[in-house]
């Protein structure tokens, strides 16, 4: 239909022409009235949520040990995945920035592991005495967690250890003690 024609067909009801889709090829428009119009679009804006993205932050230290890692990697995902930026921090104390070098590759193995959630948004940057990297969340449907569980990492199962019960003349006794904050089980059977 003609613009002219449109509006001319507009003004005989009383009603605007109103630009609905100007991307759209031809543009889109609708006779309404324009006040009621912008009223309700004002309306759908205020009922979307707001979307805010909260920083939230992961600290490392240079000789930090697999299970350690593993838990603030997880922490890290889950953060990512509740669509929150995260900022990753390393810490160095003393004589450990003599080794920059572990430091970074650390950052480098925490990228690797986050990529499947994760944008990096700052690369791994030294600034004084830390190494600091900021990741931002992949959209929703571009996710794919490297960790499933977010909470507690699944439990250690020695698959090496065989419980017989059924055999009466063998008797097993445990032991338990500590050395150096480490707790040792042993499972003796006479």
């Amino acid at each position: 239909m003609d613009t002219h024609e449109a509006v001319r067909k507009a003004k005989s009801v009383g009603l605007d022409l109103v630009e609905v889709s100007s991307n759209a090829r031809p543009p889109v428009c609708k006779i309404v009235d324009y006040g009621k119009y912008k009223y309700d679009q004002a309306k759908l804006k205020k009922e979307q949520p707001k979307k805010t993205h909260r920083l939230k932050e992961v600290k490392f230290r240079p000789g930090i040990g697999a299970n350690d890692y593993n838990m603030k990697v997880t922490r890290a995902e889950s953060f990512l995945m509740d669509e929150d930026k995260v900022r990753i921090q390393l810490m160095f104390r003393g004589r450990q920035m003599a080794h920059k070098e572990v430091g970074f590759e650390l950052m480098k193995e925490v990228k690797e592991d986050l990529s499947g959630v994760a944008h990096i948004d700052m690369e791994p940057k030294l600034t004084g005495r830390n190494i600091t990297m900021m990741l931002s969340p992949l959209p929703k449907h571009l996710q794919k967690p490297k960790f499933k569980n977010h909470g507690d990492l699944p439990d250690e199962v020695d698959d090496d250890f065989d419980d017989d019960d059924d055999d009466d003349e063998l008797v097993s006794d445990k032991v338990e003690f500590v050395f150096d904050k480490v707790e040792f089980v042993f499972f003796i059977k006479y």
